[in-house]
């Protein structure tokens, strides 16, 4: 056996160049079913769920979030009347405290809530008011959460919610944004007032990115609703910035909780923002790469016209993080689906033992949650 042959036999790759399974997780359910974001994984720690927001409206913006037994197919209503943003990340629904929680944002009476829910009792608690959730790790306890990046009159700083407990803190402000980092800030937001706006925390929990937006005078539904812009690293552990880049992407953490993974296919170091690139990859248009728990494999999402595709068909990719070998797992149509202003995006994202992928497909009337596994 050739030398590299014998190599991509025995690399954590070579599996998914073999028999991969792929299909709606609720076939013939006739609604939508979408998991929120490639920053968090729909399948539970333990393996045994999978989390996803579900809507009958044509647009997808008003739902139920629920969870679905992988052995049985039997389905749990956690939560129902609710209202997102978009269907682009629905309710941003996600695990917390090792799958015991679910924490998502709602509208309610004008005002956007955060709320955690027990998942063995369905009951649920309002953990924060005027205020929307980003995205934590769903071993911990804590939700970063902001506040509404289009309201000038919001909350502009960070806060981290313990979900067990209420506790709320704040490790970081905008003031301290601006601060730090005038000259950046100024450059690109000028004197406008700045928030910070969609956070992500690192696996370890001790570190956090996010972005800064001002509002621009439109609505929540609207692409007009805030200007926001900026990739900026903060240590938590420390209490100090790590670094300012103009260009936001699509980071998503390496399980390591030292890197980051953003477009187009690099890896950032997120001590210091330094950025290298994943060699002998093509550029994937449109992706969302995140990486597998295992932390050797990536996924991402393309649109296909550079790979004979036509202008309605996107990709699901797999690849491997040293680079070169990749391959296209699965291909559809994705102009169709949930008739949102913000549509809705596969977002690949792997479950925690990196033997299947999760992703959205909007090749009909619904836009479906799919999973692609090794068979």
């Amino acid at each position: 056996m050739k030398l590299w042959a014998w190599m991509l036999a025995a690399s954590s790759f070579a599996p998914w160049t073999a028999g991969v399974k792929v299909g709606p997780v609720t076939p013939g359910a006739q609604r939508h079913s979408i998991h929120s974001y490639f920053n968090t994984s729909p399948e539970s720690p333990d393996g045994r769920w999978v989390l996803f927001y579900t809507s009958k409206t044509a647009e997808g913006h008003a739902g139920e979030v629920r969870i679905r037994e992988r052995a049985t197919g039997v389905e749990k209503v956690l939560a129902s009347g609710v209202t997102t943003e978009d269907a682009h990340r629905a309710a941003c629904q996600q695990w917390v405290s090792k799958g015991r929680t679910v924490v998502f944002h709602d509208l309610r009476d004008g005002h956007w809530v955060v709320v955690a829910v027990d998942v063995a009792s369905a009951r649920q608690r309002v953990i924060a008011r005027d205020r929307m959730v980003g995205w934590g790790t769903p071993d911990g306890d804590v939700a970063p959460v902001y506040g509404p990046h289009w309201d000038a009159k919001a909350l502009r700083d960070l806060e981290l919610v313990n979900v067990r407990d209420g506790s709320v803190r704040t490790p970081v402000t905008a003031a301290a944004v601006r601060a730090k980092y005038g000259e950046q800030v100024a450059a690109r937001f000028g004197d406008r007032g700045i928030s910070i706006f969609f956070p992500i925390l690192s696996p370890d929990a001790k570190k956090v990115v996010f972005k800064l937006a001002t509002p621009s005078g439109g609505d929540f539904r609207s692409k007009a609703a805030s200007d926001r812009e900026t990739l900026l690293g903060y240590d938590l552990a420390a209490g100090k910035f790590l670094f300012f880049r103009e260009k936001w992407g699509h980071p998503a953490w390496h399980p390591d909780s030292r890197r980051m993974i953003n477009v187009p296919n690099l890896l950032v170091d997120a001590e210091t923002g330094t950025e290298r690139g994943i060699p002998g990859l093509p550029v994937f248009p449109g992706s969302h790469p995140s990486i597998s728990p295992d932390g050797k494999l990536f996924a991402s999402d393309t649109t296909l016209e550079r790979f004979g595709g036509t202008k309605q068909e996107w990709g699901v990719v797999v690849g491997d993080l040293e680079g070169t070998r990749y391959r296209i797992l699965h291909r559809f149509r994705n102009d169709q689906g949930a008739k949102s202003w913000r549509v809705s995006h596969p977002h690949p994202v792997f479950s925690p033992d990196s033997r299947r992928i999760y992703f959205n497909v909007s090749a009909g009337e619904w836009t479906e949650l799919h999973v692609a596994e090794l068979d």
